[in-house]
């Protein structure tokens, strides 16, 4: 029995010098590893050097885009239609006549609205309306990459009136085909500038550029050239009503120091 007893008093001090030893390794492990967090934080949130560069880029459009619409009136669709059909073409041949081509034009679907007259009784009291016919819209859009010809065609539509069509010109929208590869060069050359930036205050302040930590890339703005009337946004701004644009782009950049 009594041997009995010492096995047992000595199986307890082992349990539990096992887990005071297991007690004081987890806390060893996690002293490091929130030591270990602690250091990476501080070395990575030491403030470092920023800088935001910025590059922009004037050029011209190389497409242009411009829409009309024409109507036609009639008491019935029948007639509304032949009198459509008719204008569109001869805005056909008036476009050709100026040099763009049919691979240029497109026509839109027809749309049809229903006109009524409003009918007051002799008391000039309001009493219903009286369906008087059709009104067919369709409209005409032209994109091309000869912008001078597209655009002397849409600031001059007389003759088109003057033949009896009921035309509406829009202004013209002007875009940039390569617009990509231009954003790709204001990027390279917004983190050009960011760097060089971040080199100069290195060497004021007497210290080494170490590790990129971060970079953040800003949205891009395409303004009207020289012009006050377009304003930045937060995502971004894309002038479309100006053949002569201006874009611009920002890039920060986040360096250690050593």
């Amino acid at each position: 029995m009594e041997n009995e007893n010492k096995t047992a008093a000595i199986i307890r001090s082992v349990v539990i010098l096992i887990s005071v030893f297991a007690v004081a390794s987890a806390a060893i492990i996690c002293t490091f590893i929130l030591t270990e967090g602690f250091v990476e934080a501080k070395s990575n949130n030491n403030g470092g050097l920023s800088a935001t560069g910025s590059a922009s880029l004037d050029f011209e459009a190389d497409l242009i885009v411009w829409r009309g619409t024409y109507s036609a009136y009639a008491e019935t669709t029948g007639d509304a239609y032949a009198i459509l059909n008719r204008d569109a073409d001869k805005i056909r041949r008036y476009l050709d006549n100026k040099g763009i081509g049919s691979d240029d034009i497109v026509f839109s679907a027809i749309e049809i609205n229903r006109r009524y007259n409003s009918n007051y009784n002799e008391e000039g009291n309001y009493v219903g309306d009286t369906f008087a016919g059709y009104e067919l819209y369709q409209t005409v859009t032209v994109s091309s990459e000869d912008v001078d010809t597209v655009e002397s065609v849409s600031r001059n539509i007389t003759e088109l009136i003057e033949s009896g069509v009921e035309f509406t010109s829009n202004s013209p929208e002007y875009y940039y085909k390569d617009l990509d590869s231009l954003k790709l060069e204001l990027v390279e050359a917004a983190t050009e500038n960011a760097k060089q930036r971040i080199d100069l205050m290195a060497q004021g302040s007497g210290c080494e550029v170490g590790k990129l930590i971060s970079s953040n890339l800003g949205v891009f703005q395409i303004t009207a050239r020289n012009s006050s009337d377009d304003e930045y946004s937060a995502g971004g701004t894309y002038n479309t009503s100006s053949r002569q644009k201006t874009a611009t782009i920002t890039v920060k950049l986040n360096y250690a120091v050593k």
